[in-house]
């Protein structure tokens, strides 16, 4: 099989040749910048300009040779863009490491911070000295509450406005030329799974307008307002869907879609809210993404969320990921049990919180192959990580992590 049969196997819910493997191929499932440098010198690869993906995650474009290395079967759609030297700027890593970064959000110095701007000026993002990673700085629904306006409170939001690539490449109808000529390119060039990441946010839009605390409270005490939000905010995510797959569809093969609905605990809300406020959203979401591509369709989903597996499901996801093995009710093997003939799991395959960062390689080894062994068989399996590689993650124990998956 190459790269795209097996990943679409496993999602069809049958047994590739190996395990599909995903390393960066969206933006939970990659490496800091910090940690990809280091990575790049212990396997004694040749030095390359490090171009940091994701401004607020720090997130580095990994290169072929690491892509080749690992046998990696996928690859973000943006890859495709930002090719030229014109889109980049050079900065300096926490680290001291140089890098460069996207042009269009190039971070300011105020300071002891970092910051990043809004086309408004305001700033969105920080990153204090000492930190790894930018924050969000500003919730505009606490400043000025207009449910009728969600594309301007979207551009005041760090998560929306602080864009990857494409970035502003793909802004306008010259922009969705834009965007599709790079896709049809990438397509041609790649036998790669190529992910397509939407967004579609439903509680984490509602978190970044709010704030984690002010959304959930309004979800308990003014569900006639969060009606209306979820009203508003779905004909945008719908118009941009159908731009956005209008113009990429037929290149892609899985779209992605993101609401971190869990906690380390469980579940952020219940069942009974799940289904009140969100499930509408997704199915009318996921189902028109379907109508207008042959693609499958993804769930970022963080945490704790086995009580809604049913749910989403019935909502007609396809797969999720990462899979948070550490949290509340997420062993694999029950989740491979109970879900595994309706679900593919998208991760799962390496605890970033405990072991990758602070266990021996072999300690890695172990936990790699027991956690494929419970998810691999019958298909329904993508080998990721559980979430980004974090800067402090030994570049010994990636190595092991990824050496582990076939064996």
């Amino acid at each position: 099989m190459n790269s795209r049969e097996r990943v679409l196997a496993a999602l069809n819910h049958q047994e590739p040749d190996r395990v599909p493997v995903d390393f960066s191929g969206h933006r939970s499932s990659g490496i800091a910048a910090i940690a990809y440098a280091r990575l790049r010198e212990h396997l004694g690869l040749p030095k390359k300009t490090i171009r940091v993906y994701d401004p607020v995650q720090q997130l580095a474009i990994i290169d072929d040779d690491i892509l080749d290395r690992f046998g990696v079967d996928t690859i973000e759609l943006g890859r495709a863009f930002a090719l030229d030297d014109r889109d980049w700027a050079d900065w300096t890593l926490p680290d001291a490491t140089p890098c460069q970064m996207p042009a269009w959000a190039l971070p300011e110095r105020e300071t002891d911070r970092w910051v990043i701007r809004s086309q408004s000026g305001r700033v969105l993002a920080i990153m204090p000295d000492g930190a790894l990673y930018f924050e969000q700085a500003y919730y505009p629904y606490l400043e000025h509450e207009d449910l009728d306006d969600i594309p301007g409170a979207m551009n005041e939001c760090m998560w929306c406005a602080v864009a990857s690539p494409p970035g502003p490449l793909a802004a306008g109808p010259e922009g969705l030329k834009r965007l599709k000529a790079g896709a049809q390119k990438l397509r041609a060039s790649t036998d790669k799974a190529i992910i397509g990441l939407f967004g579609g946010n439903t509680l984490e839009m509602g978190q970044f307008f709010w704030r984690n605390d002010g959304f959930l409270m309004l979800l308990a005490e003014d569900p006639d307002k969060i009606h209306r939000f979820f009203d508003n905010l779905m004909q945008v995510h719908l118009q941009n869907l159908e731009r956005f797959l209008g113009a990429v569809g037929e290149y892609i093969d899985i779209v992605l879609f993101g609401d971190d609905l869990g906690s380390q605990g469980g579940p952020q809300i219940s069942p009974d809210m799940y289904r009140e406020f969100f499930k509408p959203c997704h199915k009318v979401m996921w189902a028109r993404a379907k109508e207008l591509a042959n693609v499958k369709v993804m769930l970022h989903c963080c945490g704790g969320v086995r009580e809604l597996l049913p749910d989403l499901i019935d909502a007609g996801l396809d797969a999720i990921n990462p899979v948070q093995i550490s949290c509340r009710g997420m062993n694999a093997a029950g989740l491979k049990r109970d879900f595994g003939q309706d679900l593919t799991f998208w991760g799962g395959g390496c605890d970033t919180q405990h072991v990758l960062p602070l266990a021996t390689p072999d300690e890695v080894r172990r936990h790699v192959r027991e956690q494929v062994g419970a998810l691999k068989t019958g298909g329904g399996f993508v080998f990721q990580q559980v979430h980004n590689v974090l800067a402090n993650v030994p570049p010994e124990n990636i190595q092991a992590m990824f050496e582990a998956v076939g064996v």
